[in-house]
């Protein structure tokens, strides 16, 4: 029988550290939460200084009774949930439920997956951290208290099944304010002169700065045509000669290794992953994969974390991978990254990394899932870059005039790659740009001379990686949240995601503007930011929680009262559609619903006709008389299939297209990527493909 227990939150989790601990340890798991407050009540008493009341969760009867069967057994407990805010709360609740001393030395934390960070924190277990189970409670409240009860007050004045939450309206209201900062955008003329220059058969570009005025350079705005003009009739186009050279050298900086928040927005740009996949996929990482060497490995560091901080433990063996792979030069000699920004309460967990460097992503690709390797090389690929030299660039800067007007060709060259090597972003392309070996004097033949009018853009909307970049740099929420976050307010249909870019609703847009006019002391960047410090400060045990909510409250309640008293009901009309209801003959309507919107007839109860709304791509099904639909999986991928469904079964993950292939007359299709569009023929023998200009 085994004499010690070990708790922790996730089934797989559980088998993992078993196998790892031996046959003297019985590691069994919570399956998270096992209390929390109550559904059908506020659950916190608001007369008796904020009391919580914690209800075991519906459905874990069985488990509690098995681990307290299992605890009765054991000599030593051990909690080991996740290492985080939320974690502790649940070893917390367990500890109550087990009936265990707080103050004994039962908590263990696994920042790691791996043989070593187990055992060497098996045996250096620790009392509960009650500021940090504080902090939870307080985020856990002021979260109840916002949403039991603005939730309600929506509900009678709005639509049942709305939710208001101390994040998550804060996250509407930047995406609603963006809308609006682009519906008032006004476009602003400025134009551009580019000089196409050569020096023998070389040739480079050069672009308008201003003016040479005895010898000192002059920026010039150009606001219209009639500038342009003007400049364009004085300049000589036989006199443009070289004014001076500027010869230098740039570094640029590797990158630190991930935080959640980074990860996330990598993630999101480099792979189009949404946060909720890419903290699933990271869960998976860090509890291990079976790598078919007998036991299960964890790939990385636990990825909720707000630190860039790396261990001591990592640098040496990073430093000899680096120095024995690619050369000692390029080996920044181990740089830790510690967070002199960070409070402690943020800090407590170095940054996202692999835990082994010697897993390469090409080593064990083939246990991992296409999706599971692109994000583990990601990781590998920022840590180890993290740990290498800058590049380095040789840069050029050619001042050019004619007739005093400026203008100004510049160039740079890598020299040496550095991190460069490894790891390169989205936005990091390593293009030398370069200009001819020009020198001071040298008179330059014109080519063409290109004025060109352009108009300043409005700000972009947001995208999954732009917006959690903001909530991060604002300090509203906490990583774990965004991917929360996010999937709440779509699943609310107060925003909608259409190509990558978030667009508030009209739904979205009243629930925002009710709450911006009665709560928007509350509902606003700044408080939501000052009360996550609030949090850390009780995580660093310098304020009480129930202080922090008792304030709260106190302001809260006022502006609840004012509401309930003054809000209006608000009817939100479903849009018509020209479409037919063939039962009854009633124009149909659209209609949000779980899987998003879908054709519903205006007649319900009397008439319950409802059909899927169909996104066409305007090309006909290649198997019969249908049309290609837009269509989305479970997992959110998007297909192509036929209207006809189910008596029609193509189906395509690639865009159809209705050209034909030119070779073999076979069916086409359209393939996007990053950097350009490929037709290709569908028939693999042919072979047929080529760039879309």
């Amino acid at each position: 029988m085994a004499k010690n227990l070990v708790i922790v939150e996730s089934p797989a989790k559980s088998k993992t550290i078993g196998k790892i601990l031996g046959r003297n340890y019985k590691v069994v798991a919570s399956v998270g939460h096992v209390r929390d407050l109550p559904k059908s009540t506020l659950g916190i008493d608001i007369d008796n200084n904020f009391e919580p009341k914690y209800i075991t969760i519906r459905g874990k009867g069985p488990v509690i009774k098995e681990l307290k069967k299992e605890a009765k057994k054991s000599e030593n407990i051990y909690l080991a949930t996740d290492p985080d805010r939320e974690g502790e709360a649940i070893s917390w609740h367990l500890a109550h439920i087990l009936g265990l001393d707080t103050n004994d030395k039962i908590r263990v934390e696994f920042n790691e997956i791996t043989k070593d960070a187990i055992k060497n924190s098996i045996k250096n277990p620790r009392s509960l951290d009650i500021d940090l189970v504080d902090a939870q409670q307080a985020r856990r409240a002021l979260d109840r208290l916002v949403g039991y009860k603005i939730s309600p007050l929506l509900w009678k004045k709005v639509r049942k099944g709305l939710s208001a939450g101390r994040v998550q309206s804060v996250t509407v209201k930047l995406i609603c304010d963006r809308e609006e900062e682009i519906d008032s955008f006004i476009a602003k003329e400025y134009w551009t002169i580019k000089a196409n220059l050569s020096k023998g058969k070389e040739d480079f570009e050069a672009n308008f700065i201003g003016k040479i005025v005895n010898s000192i350079e002059e920026k010039k705005e150009l606001n219209n045509e009639e500038e342009v003009n003007s400049i364009l009739k004085s300049l000589d186009e036989n006199d443009f000669k070289v004014f001076n050279i500027k010869r230098g050298k740039r570094k640029r900086n590797p990158y630190p290794p991930y935080t959640t928040s980074t990860l996330q927005q990598d993630a999101s740009k480099k792979l189009n992953f949404s946060t909720k996949k890419t903290m699933s996929l990271a869960q998976q990482l860090y509890e291990g994969i079976d790598l078919k060497k007998g036991e299960v490995t964890g790939l990385i560091t636990y990825m909720r974390t707000d630190s860039t901080r790396i261990s001591n433990e990592i640098i040496n063996p990073v430093k000899e991978f680096i120095i024995n792979n690619y050369g000692k030069e390029y080996s920044n000699g181990g740089k830790s990254y510690g967070n002199k920004s960070k409070k402690e309460s943020q800090d407590a967990h170095e940054a996202i990394r692999p835990t082994n460097i010697a897993l390469t992503p090409d080593s064990i690709k083939e246990y991992l899932s296409r999706d599971q390797f692109k994000l583990y090389k990601l990781i590998w690929d920022r840590f180890i870059g993290s740990q290498m030299k800058e590049a380095q660039y040789d840069t050029i800067s050619a001042n050019i005039v004619s007739n005093d007007y400026l203008f100004r060709a510049t160039g740079s060259k890598l020299v040496f790659p550095g991190f460069l090597k490894v790891y390169i972003t989205s936005d990091e392309e390593v293009k030398d740009m370069s200009i001819p070996n020009l020198e001071e004097g040298d008179v330059l033949k014109v080519k063409e001379i290109i004025p060109k009018q352009n108009f300043t853009q409005p700000p972009a909307r947001y995208t999954e990686a732009s917006l959690i970049k903001t909530l991060e740099e604002l300090g509203i929420g906490r990583p774990s949240t965004y991917a929360p976050t996010i999937t709440t307010i779509l699943a609310r249909n107060y925003v909608s995601l259409e190509n990558k870019y978030f667009y508030p609703t009209d739904l979205g847009s009243i629930v925002n503007d009710i709450l911006i006019e009665y709560f928007s002391d509350i509902i606003n960047e700044e408080f939501t930011a000052n009360l996550e410090n609030e949090l850390d400060n009780i995580a660093l045990g310098n304020v009480s929680w129930k202080d922090i909510v008792k304030q709260f409250y106190a302001e809260f309640h006022k502006f609840l009262v004012k509401a309930e008293k003054e809000v209006e009901e608000i009817e939100i009309k479903d849009e018509e559609t020209d479409i037919v209801c063939e039962k009854c003959g009633r124009n149909m309507v659209i209609k949000n619903g779980r899987y998003g919107k879908f054709l519903a007839c205006p007649g319900y109860p009397e008439c319950k006709n409802t059909k899927a709304i169909l996104d066409k791509i305007n090309v006909k099904c290649p198997k019969c008389d249908g049309e290609i639909v837009r269509k989305r999986s479970k997992k959110g991928r998007t297909f192509y299939g036929c209207s006809n469904y189910p008596e029609c079964d193509f189906v395509s993950w690639d865009e159809p297209i209705e050209e034909k292939c030119p070779n073999c007359k076979e069916n086409m299709i359209i393939k996007r990527t990053k950097t350009k569009t490929i037709i290709r023929c569908t028939n693999k023998e042919c072979g047929y493909s080529r760039t879309k200009e």
